[in-house]
């Protein structure tokens, strides 16, 4: 709130009077609404790391499964092997599954964070319908492969375009200074002077 009544206030005095003082009130809120649906940098790399670790913690409870273990033990090695966020939100739905919580209440929770919600929304459906969860798993592990390569080729292709602009920014200045001024100045000459 104070970063935006600060950019409200900026505003007030740059354009000055009834305009500055509208533009003031219309900034304010404004900036406050971006503030504050901007996520912190914290909350940004946590959701990274967990995107970044589903795959392999998805291969690894398959793995578990088809040797044999309960979904709480496969859980509980997955989520001790890759640790971080992801590792303490399925520590927690371990335990919990483990106290004998019902699972689609359990999973649910996790179905709130949009970086495990495809695995919690997969979870609770396999526990509901009765699926093999093995197979919802190794489908999950290969969407969210797909999903990180996909972001992957968008991030490297934006850079392309992102290096365009500081080019023309540099080039197209000489370009007009070198290329076109001469040339409009040798016009110039020639029709100011016969």
């Amino acid at each position: 709130m104070l970063s935006a009544g600060a950019a409200g206030l900026l505003s007030a005095l740059l354009v000055g009077g009834y305009a500055g003082a509208i533009a003031g009130l219309l900034i304010t809120p404004a900036v406050a609404v971006f503030l504050h649906r901007r996520e912190s940098d914290h909350v940004r790399q946590e959701r990274q790391r967990i995107v970044a670790d589903l795959p392999f913690a998805a291969d690894l409870m398959t793995a578990c499964l088809l040797a044999g273990r309960p979904v709480s033990a496969a859980t509980e090695i997955a989520a001790n092997a890759v640790g971080g966020p992801l590792g303490r939100r399925l520590t927690w739905v371990s335990s919990q599954l483990r106290l004998g919580a019902d699972p689609e209440p359990t999973w649910a929770v996790l179905a709130k964070d949009p970086a495990t919600g495809q695995l919690a929304r997969a979870m609770s459906r396999a526990a509901q319908s009765g699926a093999p969860v093995a197979d919802v798993l190794t489908r999950l592990a290969d969407d969210a492969r797909e999903a990180a390569r996909a972001s992957a080729v968008a991030a490297a292709r934006s850079v392309g375009v992102k290096a365009v602009a500081p080019l023309g920014l540099c080039f197209l200045p000489a370009f007009v200074l070198l290329g076109i001024i001469p040339v409009i100045a040798g016009l110039a000459s020639t029709i100011v002077l016969p």
